[in-house]
């Protein structure tokens, strides 16, 4: 591996960086991004439930406001629910906004490394070339030592490149489509919840009108 890095020349030091940031941004995100902790199924249910037999505490709805995800989009309706059906939505949609910008938490990081991840790697090979060009006006092509030097550096350099930014950019797709379906499941549980509290409500004030 080192002689890999001194083969490679001064790019492949950036390139490394780029790749410890995208393999910690990716542990992370695999991390940060379980459908359990994210969006639990059971959660809706469980709330209800609470809301059926009132046992639903005020301790119990901060307990779902540090939580990552569904857990605060219905601690913030919850707290907002007796305010009306539009406060209610209001409450939700705030939160859901934050919510939706913790899951695409260092994305664009991963988006960078992988789109200048190529262009690092090109970058080297132009300059292992110009010294391969250099060599070969200075000396001619006698001195092979020299000219595998650039070429080996240009080829090292594209290969790290492509090594880095393939990686970031297949685990960067990955991980927006998990966001993506993440998002639906919340926008959908938490309209959910909008429309049993409020929907209850409504029909109860229907019937005794």
């Amino acid at each position: 591996m080192l002689d890999f890095i001194k083969s490679g020349g001064f790019f492949v030091w950036p390139l490394l960086l780029c790749s410890i940031v995208a393999m910690a941004i990716i542990l992370e995100r695999f991390w940060a991004l379980r459908r359990n902790k994210v969006a639990p199924k059971n959660l809706l249910s469980e709330i209800l439930g609470l809301l059926r037999e009132d046992r639903l505490t005020v301790e119990k709805i901060r307990n779902l406001q540090t939580e990552v995800g569904l857990g605060s989009i219905f601690a913030a309706g919850l707290l907002n629910s007796k305010h009306g059906r539009n406060i209610m939505k209001e409450s939700v949609q705030e939160a859901a906004s934050h919510a939706i910008h913790e899951l695409e938490k260092f994305m664009n990081t991963l988006g960078t490394i992988a789109a200048i991840s190529p262009l690092l790697g090109l970058l080297g090979t132009v300059v292992g070339m110009i010294k391969v060009f250099s060599v070969l006006m200075a000396e001619g092509a006698g001195n092979t030592a020299l000219l595998a030097g650039g070429i080996s550096e240009a080829l090292l350099t594209t290969a790290a490149g492509l090594g880095v930014a393939i990686p970031a950019l297949i685990f960067h797709r990955f991980f927006s489509r998990r966001i993506d379906e993440l998002v639906v499941t919340m926008e959908q549980q938490a309209t959910k919840l909008v429309e049993v509290i409020h929907g209850d409500r409504d029909a109860n004030m229907g019937a005794k009108h």
